[in-house]
């Protein structure tokens, strides 16, 4: 599908309760009543453990600055990784800065 009869689609789709309606209806039929709560709960499940790995990174962050003034490449790396940055082609400092960014736009 071209991205110009994409944007024709997207225009076009329901938008509001309807659209949740489908959304919901297509839930159902796919997965069935009975696997509904549990895929909630793994969503959940998921969700918590996201939320406890940044909670941990940034702890781990803030300790090793305290405790060396700054943090060595493989840990900046290891942080990144777990909060799913690019690390690539940064340098250190530019690292820190997109960890940063990424646990203060998490926490709102």
């Amino acid at each position: 599908m071209s991205t110009g009869l994409m944007l024709d689609f997207m225009m076009q789709a329901p938008i509001g309760w309807e659209w949740l309606i489908i959304i919901a209806v297509i839930v159902v039929v796919f997965f069935g009543v009975k696997k509904i709560p549990e895929l909630a709960r793994s969503f959940g499940k998921a969700t918590a453990e996201y939320e406890k790995a940044r909670i941990e990174a940034k702890k781990e962050l803030q300790q090793l600055k305290t405790q060396q003034g700054g943090v060595g490449r493989e840990k900046l790396e290891s942080i990144a990784d777990s909060l799913g940055i690019d690390y690539t082609n940064k340098n250190d400092d530019e690292l820190r800065a997109a960890i940063e960014l990424e646990l203060n736009k998490s926490k709102q």
